[in-house]
């Protein structure tokens, strides 16, 4: 008999951990030939959204909400991206960000699975973010505070105009984070390879590829890596705005 009524998944009121035996896919709007999984929401408390995608053969994309922007990282397949004149192919781990505004399409000819995360963007005056289309492969890693064991690349620019950051993170197996982490910056998070322990608040986690987790501003957060492979996950935050603005929630 198979077990049906147990789940890793944990919503609480600050962080959540959504599993893959819990997902639930749904239509998404505007788009053709695709289903999303809604893992990270306003409705939870979240001040984004962050999903996973699969686009069918023939799928095509439908645009963001007024004001909203877009980040997509390709997991499986493979998808053509048409923004500003110009057309590009977007294979496993590549990936690209559309600013709040900018006309694109994607479309799968064979089938996609992506991560797709939009915000409404919060704009600083006299600065403005920019389309940008790459490969995970071709950002530099840099040793996490000096650590070699623990490896980060960000994926989009430290510019003004950007008000979110994503980010990989790479641990070898009993690799840490050097400190039990609180900060104004909420996360949203996907495992990509290997597993560890995840502390989010007074709880411990068990974690795996596949794996979601939301956590909010100011809640306390670890991470351990397990096993005999590396650890990998990425990860958005918000940044770079003044937090008395309201909108950045």
């Amino acid at each position: 008999m198979i077990e049906t009524s147990s789940s890793r998944t944990r919503v609480a009121r600050d962080h959540a951990l959504l599993t893959p035996e819990s997902h639930v896919p749904a239509p998404l709007p505007g788009w053709t030939g695709t289903k999303a999984i809604t893992l990270i929401a306003p409705v939870m408390g979240a001040g984004f959204v962050q999903c996973l995608v699969t686009m069918e053969a023939g799928a095509r994309s439908g645009m963001p909400l007024d004001g909203v922007e877009r980040f997509v990282f390709v997991l499986e397949g493979e998808a053509s991206l048409r923004v500003a004149g110009a057309d590009h192919v977007l294979g496993v781990e590549s990936y690209a960000f559309l600013p709040a505004g900018t006309e694109h399409a994607l479309v799968s000819a064979s089938g996609a699975r992506f991560l797709l995360l939009e915000k409404r963007y919060v704009p600083l005056a006299g600065h403005s973010a920019r389309v940008i289309v790459s490969r995970e492969a071709e950002v530099p890693t840099v040793d996490f505070l000096g650590d070699p064991a623990a490896r980060l690349r960000t994926l989009l620019p430290d510019e003004p105009g950007f008000d979110l950051a994503m980010n990989t993170f790479e641990f070898d197996p009993g690799a840490t984070l050097p400190m039990v982490e609180s900060h104004v910056m909420e996360h949203g998070l996907l495992f990509l390879a290997g597993g560890g322990v995840y502390r989010l608040g007074d709880s411990w986690y068990p974690v795996t590829a596949g794996d979601t987790i939301w956590m909010a501003p100011y809640l306390p957060q670890w991470f351990g890596a397990l096993g005999k492979t590396p650890s990998r996950y990425i990860y958005y935050k918000d940044m770079a705005r003044d937090p008395l603005l309201e909108a950045r929630r």
